[in-house]
């Protein structure tokens, strides 16, 4: 599916399931990760992962075009877009939306572990996320530290 297939899928979505126009524009992001697809606030653009379709299909593609256009026209009415407003929970069990988009596989499998050892005593560290050496010592023995994977 291209950008002008998307565009067409979301204002058939917004005609059909909200009786409203889609008057921006929808285009795929391949740099969202682990977010299905996200609506802009300040141009009104929505932008979805195109490895939802990859992997879970059209019909949970569907299902994220019609939370995001949920978001979209709330927030153009001044009504409760957010996910916790009692506004956005009605609509989207009226259009029949999900709260929330199946995890992609990749995003899961990408968690990556930095492991880090001190030059003095060659105590090891493993974190999550990365960090500055130049900043941190050792707090075992106060030497310096270096990044090792």
């Amino acid at each position: 599916m291209d950008q002008q297939k998307l565009q067409a899928l979301v204002e058939e979505i917004s005609s059909s399931c909200f009786n409203k126009p889609f008057t921006h524009k929808a285009v795929f992001n391949n740099r969202l990760r682990s977010t299905g697809g996200r609506y802009m606030l300040s141009s009104h653009d929505i932008e979805i992962n195109p490895k939802q379709l990859i992997e879970h299909g059209e019909e949970e593609l569907k299902g994220i075009i019609k939370h995001e256009l949920c978001h979209y026209h709330l927030h153009l009415e001044g009504k409760g877009y957010r996910h916790r407003d009692k506004d956005f929970r009605h609509l989207l069990a009226e259009v029949g939306a999900p709260r929330f988009c199946t995890p992609i596989q990749a995003a899961k499998a990408m968690k990556t572990i930095h492991l880090y050892t001190c030059n003095s005593c060659l105590q090891r560290y493993e974190r999550k996320r990365r960090m500055d050496t130049r900043k941190y010592v050792c707090g075992k023995c106060g030497g310096p530290i270096r990044h090792m994977i």
